[in-house]
């Protein structure tokens, strides 16, 4: 291996010479955990998103030449275009600050412009204006809107759709309700499933909403919310220039402050996604007792055959996309808690948990994306509803008798339950047996069709 030598404030390193990054990488990739998780993609495009921004604004300030801010932002381009996803080599468990992505991010730019003539160095110049400590939290919000936007939304969306369709397909069977995993009055599957649609309808409507307080930005903030060595207008500049460039509606914060020392706008952003998590684990439950069976149990939904649920039971079909999409639900609760925790750790000017707090936002977003797709395609798609079980099991069930309350009361209609379950028979026949009811009566007021 041939290796450059390359100096820091610290001293010289050795590095790969095949590599692009500098001093400061080398030493991070010495220094921490190696063979983990690396910062998520997401994050460093969108800190190259930002050099490349903050050239434009440098420039247009008349602090970086012309020569400078166009190697700078080809560069930038290059990077974004997937050129050198291999140079961005570091790990979640580094720095609290990333401040060694963002050199890893300088590093590698400075690198990349200088092939021809040494004229951009990392700090002078890519870092221009800006701190790893306003830079990062600034990624943080852009990487996760743009996660939420090409992402987890164009997901939710689709399940929307879907679970409409299941509704009008299933629009005309009436069903047994469950309250208390014990028998209920009736309910259309449709009303059932319309829980699940509009749960999520509400979910997304949330993580939108709240979604809109990470359009406001650390940027021009520098070290601790001063804004020095940057000026003035450089943080509503590089809002008004990384809208331009994202598409997205950005603004500079009034409060540098607050967007160094906290990151409660990511929290609640997390909330918000995690609430949509327990709801799918619930819907995702639903259709597991459902589906249980497919002759032992409730066997009211069929869910599809995708592969061998077993190894020594042949023909058997497991609900596996369920497993998989309540195991990914948990996942994300408990990276709302580290988000969570992470969050109250903000000492003073900084919150020195921000590479923590970003790889579990981007493990949720993208795990839950891909998950809730599978479980679209792979599952409710393919839902199929067992009339023949529904059918069988609303006439079997005990709680009918709730609609004769308004007629005997509650006592007698409570009498002729009982008496049907002891005695192993309808509720028709206990009816009569006990002299409530005559058959008409009974036919009149137990009705499921009216119960719903």
């Amino acid at each position: 291996m041939k290796f450059r030598q390359e100096e820091d404030s610290i001293g010289i390193v050795n590095v790969d010479a095949n590599h692009y990054w500098g001093a400061q990488t080398q030493r991070s990739l010495e220094n921490f955990p190696q063979g983990v998780e690396l910062m998520p993609k997401s994050q460093v495009m969108a800190l190259v998103a930002i050099k490349r921004c903050a050239a434009i604004v440098n420039n247009r300030e008349n602090k970086l030449d012309d020569k400078r801010k166009d190697l700078i932002v080809d560069a930038c381009d290059r990077i974004l275009k997937g050129e050198f996803d291999q140079e961005f080599p570091l790990t979640v468990w580094q720095t609290g600050s990333g401040t060694q992505t963002n050199m890893n991010v300088n590093e590698v730019i400075s690198h990349i412009a200088n092939k021809d003539e040494k004229v951009i160095h990392p700090n002078d110049h890519v870092n221009m204006s800006q701190s790893s400590n306003d830079v990062f939290p600034t990624a943080m919000h852009l990487s996760t809107l743009k996660n939420l936007h090409e992402n987890l939304l164009v997901e939710i969306k689709e399940t929307i759709l879907c679970l409409k369709d299941l509704e009008e397909e299933n629009s005309d069977i009436i069903k047994t309700g469950r309250t208390h995993l014990q028998d209920a009055t009736p309910v259309k599957l449709s009303q059932e499933i319309s829980a699940w649609r509009t749960s999520i309808e509400r979910n997304l409507a949330l993580i939108e909403q709240t979604s809109k307080d990470l359009t406001y930005l650390a940027i021009g903030g520098t070290a601790v919310g001063t804004g020095i060595n940057a000026k003035k207008e450089f943080g509503d500049q590089m809002a008004e220039e990384l809208s331009r460039f994202l598409d997205l509606d950005l603004k500079s914060d009034e409060n540098k402050f607050f967007q160094l020392s906290s990151k409660s706008s990511l929290v609640n952003v997390h909330g918000t996604i995690k609430a949509l998590a327990t709801d799918l684990y619930k819907i995702a439950n639903d259709i597991r007792f459902l589906s249980c069976g497919p002759r032992c149990g409730i066997g009211e939904l069929i869910i599809p055959a995708n592969e061998p649920g077993s190894s020594i039971m042949p023909g058997k079909v497991n609900p596996t996309q369920i497993e998989s999409i309540t195991m990914v639900a948990i996942k994300v609760m408990a990276n709302d808690f580290a988000i969570a925790m992470a969050n109250t750790q903000g000492q003073l000017q900084l919150n020195a948990y921000m590479p923590l707090i970003i790889h579990s936002m981007d493990n949720s977003i993208i795990l839950l994306s891909k998950s809730l797709r599978c479980f679209r395609e792979k599952l409710l798609k393919d839902l199929k509803a067992n009339k023949e079980v529904i059918d069988s099991n609303l006439e079997n069930s005990l709680m009918l008798v709730t609609s004769l309350s308004p007629h005997i009361g509650y006592d007698k209609a409570s009498e002729i339950a009982k008496y049907a379950y002891n005695n192993k028979l309808t509720l028709k026949q206990a009816s009569l047996k006990l002299g409530y009811l005559s058959e008409e009566e009974f036919d009149k007021y137990v009705d499921a069709k009216k119960m719903v």
